[in-house]
């Protein structure tokens, strides 16, 4: 089925929104749509997977527990390894931010 990633946003925008758009046991592809959202101020993503992700369309940064920071702006691109805990600090406020994230397992998966 053909799909368009800009199509079907959220109507509002009062919460971070995540969509799941294929998934098995090897990897899970999500779009995530964001405007001004950060994660919350405790805790840290500690994923299982590894995960890849873009931003299609605005900005946003990840902050890393080691206090790394790193701002994708349309086309940037970054890998996390699995276990690297990191939290998004900033997205732009003025617009919408869309990533495109790519969790996957350590195995192969395109075998």
């Amino acid at each position: 089925m053909l799909e368009n990633i800009f199509k079907s946003l959220p109507p509002e925008t009062t919460k971070e929104v995540f969509d799941v758009l294929l998934q098995n046991k090897h990897i899970r592809i999500e779009r995530i749509v964001s405007a001004g959202h950060t994660s919350p101020a405790s805790g840290w993503y500690d994923q299982e997977e590894n995960e890849w992700v873009i931003v299609l369309e605005g900005a946003g940064t990840i902050l890393f527990e080691d206090g790394r920071k790193v701002t994708l702006n349309k086309g940037d691109f970054l890998h996390i390894p699995a276990h690297e805990k990191h939290k998004v600090a900033w997205t732009d406020p003025d617009r919408l931010t869309i990533w495109l994230a790519v969790h996957y397992s350590g195995i192969a998966i395109f075998d």
